[in-house]
């Protein structure tokens, strides 16, 4: 999908989100921001948000004199995450549909995200995803497409989200155990998206495969991917792609095998997929 005028908006908010995060001074606000609202000026109303979004958070980086923007907010992240694996594990193992339960948990994940329009409470957001229903619902599809598939290729989304996607992997093998599980990160840190550096952190390399997707983008560019990730991906039986940037890269793509897996936080997205801000969708890409 490509942006629109909300997202420039958004985008601009998302530097003063930025400034917030790394304590920037007013000189140093001043000078992000600015940069940001100069450079959207002339945006290429053609791209998707995630490519028109990746050189600014390189040169904002660039700014502050960091390699990565959200170091200290990702660390926190993973910490709260990690708090609550006993509780969503138990919760897993005892509903009568492990399956869904899982599916909901790494739906769970998905409000950890910095660059969204809101913010997020990962206990209040825990508490209610096990009793909302998917707004947009082709679980059983993907359900039956896993009972034939030999390869599942996991495209993770954001840092503190990856623990859960950890979790939901080790149990989809579970259930799966002839399915071979891939997982695939970010090329390098934008806004806060897991990297390689996260995901090793976390060992999920014990429990799949960990691919490097080479891209710089908050969201999976097929054209800027490596070699590597361009194979996992054409190869791939089925794609699970969480969150909205991984959307908003990939539903134009005319693949049948794509399922986005994500929370629904923008007024962009909502009219994409015709769903309410604030649902959770499961959403095959062949489907209406």
């Amino acid at each position: 999908m490509t942006i629109e005028k909300e997202c420039i908006g958004c985008i601009i908010a998302q530097s003063y989100r930025v400034c917030k995060a790394i304590n920037a001074d007013d000189l140093l606000t001043q000078k992000i921001v600015t940069f940001v609202e100069t450079s959207l000026e002339n945006a290429d109303f053609t791209l998707s948000p995630p490519l028109i979004a990746a050189p600014l958070y390189e040169q904002m980086a660039v700014l502050a004199g960091k390699v990565d923007l959200y170091d200290e907010e990702k660390a926190h992240a993973t910490l709260q995450a990690l708090q609550y694996l006993p509780f969503l594990r138990k919760t897993i193992e005892q509903d009568d549909d492990p399956f869904m339960a899982l599916l909901k948990t790494a739906v769970v994940g998905n409000v950890i995200d910095l660059a969204a329009e809101v913010t997020f409470d990962l206990h209040d957001a825990i508490m209610s995803v096990f009793k909302t229903s998917f707004g947009c619902d082709d679980s059983q599809i993907l359900r039956e497409k896993l009972a034939t598939s030999q390869t599942l290729l996991y495209i993770g989304d954001n840092t503190g989200e990856h623990i859960f996607d950890a979790l939901a992997i080790e149990l989809l093998q579970k259930l799966y155990p002839h399915l071979e599980i891939s997982y695939m990160v970010r090329g390098n840190p934008i806004i806060n998206d897991v990297t390689m550096k996260e995901a090793q952190e976390a060992n999920i390399d014990q429990i799949c495969t960990l691919i490097d997707s080479g891209v710089n983008t908050p969201g999976f560019v097929y054209e800027r991917a490596s070699d590597e990730a361009k194979e996992r991906f054409d190869h791939a039986d089925v794609i699970i792609a969480k969150g909205m940037g991984n959307y908003e890269c990939m539903n134009p793509t005319k693949r049948s095998n794509i399922c986005f897996l994500l929370k629904v936080k923008c007024s962009v997205v909502s009219r994409s997929l015709g769903a309410e801000i604030g649902s959770i969708i499961c959403k095959l890409n062949s489907l209406s």
